[in-house]
This record gives C-alpha cells, sequence and structure tokens, in this order.
C-alpha cells in the first residue's frame, strides 16, 4: 500500500472479513459502532491508496470475500431506518439526548459506505447535517451512476430496462442539467459545490466544465449512444422533446472540452428529424427489491419498538461512554490520514476561505484567523469539549 498506511494488508483483510449485516434496532450499538469505525478505516486506506497508484487491494479483499452485497444491504438498513425509525424516534416524549453526535454517525454511515464504493471501484444541528448529507450522498450517487453507465452494453437485461424504461435517466440527466443544483448564485457570484463545500468560481474560470457536469453528460453520451441502450431505449414524443433541449447546451466551448460529444450533437440533429415512437409494451420480469422488501417485512409494525429500545440503550449514552467513544473516535480519524486525503488545502470553518490556524484545543477545525474562531466557538464548543476530553482519555 501506500507510504502513509493507515491499515496493514493483514489488518484490512480481518476488517473486511468482518463485515456483517447489522438488524435495524442494532444500529448504534457497540458492535455497530464498531464496525462503522473500520468502514471509516478501509474508506480511508482505500482513498490513500487510489492517490499514490497504489492498485486497488481494498477492492480485491471486498470482491474476494464478498461483502460487497453486505455493504449494499447496509445502505439499504440505513435508508429504511431514515425512513421508518428516526422520524418515530424524533416524536418520542422522552427524546432529549444530551448529544446527537451518536444519532449523527448513524446518518453519516450511508456517506461512508457510498463513498467507499465509489473510492475502491473508480479511485472515490442535527436536521441540517443530515439535508446537507443527502444532498453530497446524491452527488456521489450521481458519479457512481456514470460508472455504471459505462459498463452498460453488459448489464442485464432488468436493470436496464429499469435505467431506460422505469427510471427514465435519459430525461431525468437533461432535468439535472437544467437545473444544475451543484451550482448557484450568492452575492452575484457563481459558486459550485467541489471538495464537500461551496466554493466561488473565478470569472476567468467559469466557462470550464465542473467535475458533475461532466459526469453527466458522459452518462448521457453512454446511455444514448450505446448500441444496447438505443435498441432499448423508446424515443416518445415526451423523451424527443426533452432530448432536443440538449442542443443548447452544446456549444464550441463544450465541445472543444469534450470533443466526444460531438457524436451525441449528430444523434439530436437526426433525432430531430426522425419521427417518435409509442411506447413499448415488451414483456420485461424485473427483480423486485428483495433486501428492501425482506427489511420491511422483518420489522412491520416494529417501528416505535426500535425507536424506544434505541433511545433507551444506543442514543442515551452516559458521559464515561461517550468519553470512550471520543477516544475510538480520534484514533479512527487520524489526523495525519485526514490531511493526506483531503481533496484540497483546509478552509476556515466559518467564512470558508483558504485556512492555516488549526484550533489548538481539538485540532479538528481550522480557521483562516482569530476573528473567524471566534465567531464560530459557540456552534464548535460542543465538539470541542468532546473531543479534547477523548484526546486526554488516551
Amino acid at each position: 500500500m501506500g507510504d502513509l498506511e493507515l491499515l496493514l494488508p493483514g489488518e484490512a483483510e480481518v476488517l473486511v472479513r468482518g463485515l456483517r449485516s447489522f438488524q435495524l434496532r442494532e444500529m448504534g450499538s457497540e458492535g455497530w459502532n464498531q464496525q462503522h469505525e473500520n468502514l471509516e478505516k478501509l474508506n480511508m486506506q482505500a482513498i490513500l491508496d487510489a492517490t499514490v497508484s497504489q492498485g486497488e487491494p481494498i477492492q480485491e479483499l471486498l470482491v474476494t470475500h464478498g461483502k460487497i452485497p453486505t455493504l449494499v444491504e447496509e445502505l439499504i438498513a440505513v435508508e429504511m431506518w431514515k425512513q421508518k425509525v428516526f422520524p418515530v424516534l424524533c416524536r418520542l416524549e422522552d427524546f432529549k439526548p444530551q448529544n446527537t453526535f451518536p444519532i449523527y454517525m448513524v446518518v453519516h454511515h450511508e456517506a461512508s459506505i457510498v463513498n467507499l464504493l465509489e473510492t475502491v471501484f473508480f479511485h472515490k444541528e442535527l436536521q441540517r447535517q443530515a439535508e446537507m448529507m443527502e444532498f453530497e450522498i446524491s452527488l456521489k450517487a450521481l458519479s457512481v451512476l456514470r460508472y455504471i453507465t459505462d459498463c452498460v452494453d453488459s448489464l442485464s437485461l432488468n436493470t436496464l430496462s429499469r435505467m431506460l424504461s422505469t427510471h427514465n435517466l435519459p430525461c431525468l440527466l437533461v432535468e439535472l442539467l437544467e437545473h444544475s443544483p451543484w451550482s448557484r448564485r450568492e452575492g452575484g457570484k457563481l459558486q459550485q459545490f467541489e471538495g464537500g463545500r461551496w466554493q466561488t468560481v473565478a470569472p476567468s474560470e467559469q466557462q470550464k466544465l465542473s467535475k458533475l457536469d461532466g459526469q453527466v453528460w458522459i452518462a448521457l453520451y453512454n446511455l444514448l449512444l450505446s448500441p444496447e441502450a438505443r435498441a432499448r431505449y423508446c424515443l416518445t414524443n415526451f423523451a424527443k422533446g426533452q432530448l432536443l433541449k440538449l442542443r443548447a447546451f452544446l456549444t464550441d466551448t463544450l465541445l472543444d472540452q469534450l470533443p466526444n460529444l460531438a457524436d451525441l450533437q449528430g444523434f439530436l440533429a437526426h433525432l430531430a428529424l426522425v419521427e417518435t415512437q409509442f411506447p413499448k409494451k415488451d414483456l420485461v420480469l424485473e427483480q423486485i427489491p428483495e433486501i428492501w422488501e425482506r427489511l420491511e417485512r422483518e420489522n412491520k409494525g416494529k417501528w416505535q419498538a426500535i425507536a424506544k429500545h434505541q433511545l433507551s440503550h444506543v442514543f442515551n449514552p452516559s458521559e464515561q461512554d461517550l468519553r470512550l467513544q471520543a477516544r475510538r473516535w480520534a484514533e479512527t480519524y487520524r489526523l495525519d490520514v485526514l490531511q493526506a486525503v483531503a481533496p484540497e488545502r483546509p478552509r476556515c470553518a466559518y467564512c470558508s476561505a483558504e485556512a492555516s490556524k488549526r484550533c489548538s484545543r481539538c485540532q479538528s477545525e481550522w480557521y483562516c484567523c482569530r476573528e473567524c474562531q471566534v465567531k464560530h466557538w459557540e456552534k464548535h464548543k460542543k465538539a470541542c469539549v468532546l473531543a479534547a476530553q477523548g484526546d486526554r482519555a488516551k
């Protein structure tokens, strides 16, 4: 592996072999937390390996030991917990946790798994935090989708049918290009979401294709020009109208950056002249979402009982338990490793400017100046104290 190692090869294999699925009521438990920490370590090691081009040892271990289905099941289980258990938990009268970090870790679990899958395959207030994380997860899912379309000609028939017919991904991707949720204007300045934060784009860089826009264009190219997908996709009147919107985006500047899109431009020119099709009625047997169906069947009618169990046994830890967990988190999120896998230089936690000063107490937040640190203290205080206590407990 790389020069900076979080895990030795033997340790990584032990962690991968130990990955397992958890019941919904176990989420946030001691065993579940241990697996979350192990996944984070695997995640960071995979990023380190990709950064120094050391091959894909974590991917090989996950495939060799058959753990990809386990990760997928964990993703689905967390999503079900968020939909079925978390709202019930928040409505319980005695839901008054002293610290929300244990719950945050369950919400964060989904992002950890998605990021691990993205990396190993492709070198990859609580409600407010959850909403922001949901946005980041969606952007990562878009990246994963693009890589799936690279293999569109080898996908199973039911998978291709769901992509083209059930979900109509080409039209959905057109909508994404139109609305570009990863771009916005603040104070008259263009900002794009990259590296986990909103960043202002310099005027000289505004014509440059963003990474996420590029992912959408490549996915569209794969879906519309792949022989297998073209044979399966039904160009209805609605689909034709949506796809022809792409012509307005295919400027010379864009084609200079992605020359292959000239083929897509030719496809659209031909599409404008052809007759639309009636929806196809081919018989396609689709797989049902087996994992989701099974989890829902096993836990149906138990959502409140699960929430009450977790409130009593998981999300209301003692001060001693919190200090112990803080120590383990500090050991998992080593600062030297986090700096090595960071996509860019540290940013100020208050104003997002490039930062060179770190909180001397917890060593986890960065600031560009003393003034920003003072302004951010009220928000940072609880996490800072907890992290410092965990560090002293070592």
